[in-house]
């Protein structure tokens, strides 16, 4: 088996921009170990995924620190992500390797445009006016006391349509191992208004649960076809796992350091580049 020791430094590099960011890591390490490091798409995107579950793991002990995700919604998410993750991940064993690499590709355009239309952070203080003044008050469902005593109140509208957008999000991340993030961004932040402490706190948590359920079914796949697909996942992560839990203690500091909407529109474009680059290597093999 190859030795992925390079993948220690640039995984935690990953993760601290993807803490920092609130992106889903997979949306990063299922590109690079694609185009990078040649893997097929299903290892790429189960690798992925399992990577993310670390790295997400150490930033959901942070917002509940702080008190910031609000279970109830985080729940009324989960019925509906994941049975659709577990869906979208059993769908990858049936489904040829380019289409795959293909899906991917459009989805990380996907992700390029959200990122580049991304609100600046006069948007979201507005956004957040407007719960105070809308949905706050004697008359709102959800009151938050956080760690550090602010209350926060507001009331969670369309969650049916919450549900549906979530549960298309995880179909993708289970596919792909993107998708559900940027669909929960825009449905709690955009749509319904929640406040974004607990609209991110409530996303992280909701994906790292998410996450886990999508690569416990990558994970079984591997284990049942045996060979050496299971050696290389466990390789890559023996490398990916540490650099993730290095990376994701450094992304908050990197956060206080650089403007948000600066950092979501550098990556809006990064992965515009890689989405193109992924397309153009299909249509070069269609080609050939």
């Amino acid at each position: 088996m190859p030795d992925f020791w390079y993948m220690l430094p640039i995984s935690a590099l990953v993760a601290t921009v993807a803490m920092a960011s609130g992106v889903e890591g997979a949306t990063f390490f299922a590109p690079i170990f694609l185009l990078g490091l040649g893997l097929e798409p299903e290892i790429a995107i189960g690798t992925g995924l399992l990577t993310e579950v670390f790295g997400f793991a150490s930033g959901v002990t942070a917002y509940v620190r702080r008190r910031l995700i609000d279970y109830r919604l985080a729940r009324s998410l989960l019925i509906a992500t994941v049975p659709a993750a577990v869906l979208g991940s059993l769908i990858t064993g049936f489904v040829r390797p380019d289409i795959l690499e293909t899906i991917l590709g459009i989805g990380l355009l996907a992700v390029a445009m959200s990122f580049l239309r991304a609100p600046n952070a006069t948007e979201v203080a507005q956004l957040d006016a407007g719960v105070a003044r809308e949905y706050g008050g004697a008359s709102a469902e959800t009151c938050h006391v956080t760690a550090d005593g602010d209350t926060i109140c507001y009331t969670v509208c369309n969650r049916g349509e919450g549900r549906a957008l979530a549960g298309v999000g995880a179909l993708f991340m289970g596919m792909i191992s993107t998708g559900l993030g940027e669909m929960n961004g825009y449905f709690l932040l955009r749509r319904c208004r929640v406040p974004s402490r607990v609209a991110v706190g409530t996303g992280v948590f909701v994906v790292a649960i998410t996450a886990l359920s999508a690569a416990t079914i990558h994970l079984w796949r591997f284990a049942r076809s045996g060979g050496d697909d299971l050696a290389v996942v466990l390789s890559l992560a023996a490398f990916t796992v540490p650099g993730v839990i290095i990376g994701g203690q450094l992304g908050p500091m990197l956060a206080t350091r650089i403007s948000q909407h600066t950092l979501e529109k550098a990556l809006g474009f990064l992965f515009a580049v890689v989405g193109v680059l992924m397309l153009g290597k299909i249509l070069l093999q269609l080609g050939r």
